[in-house]
């Protein structure tokens, strides 16, 4: 397994942005060089606003990928803000041109944080799923999460999904303002059933070494 992680979330807006910025400050930090990469946006006009907010920022952590263009790291952008396959009309969508601007960012960088689209289960054409993007990069998930009531059936559905699809995966809660009932309806479940914990936010050090160390292990079990 290469230096790539899969970022994805229970569903749309629960914070995959916010959470790959806070790992590419924790991976900096840690001396690696960060890119970042956005295979898809929906609901763009001008400017994808996440994948730009995202490049700024890598770029800010990264000089190298100074080099790289806003399409270079945004592959494809739709104007409808939907599933893939919605905004895309059911095009059939080729992901050798992932592929090959994933290589190219690679070349800049130690790891590459890769940013989803929605949940695993947006259809993204006819045939693949969210959940099928971090299988064909060879990545490890992370999972983010949010913190408000009915978080516990959100995530146990996505990590079903990921074991299911065998896929190496790691989670982690964001939790917002507003969430403060989280500490009495969900968080005794999550303390119970898993263990370590990791928040965004609180735990974000933490968590990349946890998944520095996933991805090592992944390696080491695939030799």
């Amino acid at each position: 397994m290469s230096k790539r992680i899969f970022i994805t979330a229970t569903n749309t807006n629960v914070g995959k942005t916010y959470t790959t910025i806070k790992l590419m400050e924790a991976f900096s930090k840690m001396g690696l060089r960060v890119g970042v990469y956005k295979p898809i946006e929906t609901g763009v006009n001008g400017l994808p606003a996440d994948g730009s907010l995202l490049f700024k920022y890598a770029q800010n952590i990264n000089p190298e990928l100074r080099a790289l263009r806003i399409n270079d790291i945004v592959t494809l952008s739709l104007p409808l803000p939907a599933a893939p396959y919605v905004a895309n009309k059911a095009k059939k969508i080729d992901l050798t041109h992932f592929d090959r601007a994933l290589k190219k960012i690679e070349s800049l960088c130690d790891i590459v944080l890769i940013e989803g689209a929605g949940g695993l289960m947006v259809p993204i054409d006819d045939e693949l799923m969210m959940l099928d993007l971090p299988r064909h990069f060879n990545a490890l998930t992370l999972l983010v999460t949010h913190c408000k009531l009915g978080c516990i059936n959100d995530t146990l559905l996505s990590l079903s999904a990921l074991e299911h699809a065998k896929i190496p995966h790691l989670w982690a809660l964001n939790c917002r303002l507003g969430d403060e009932n989280f500490t009495q309806v969900s968080l005794p479940y999550f303390k119970n059933k898993f263990d370590p914990l990791f928040s965004i936010g609180h735990d974000n050090t933490a968590l990349a070494q946890a998944l520095l160390d996933k991805i090592n292990q992944e390696n080491s079990q695939g030799e």
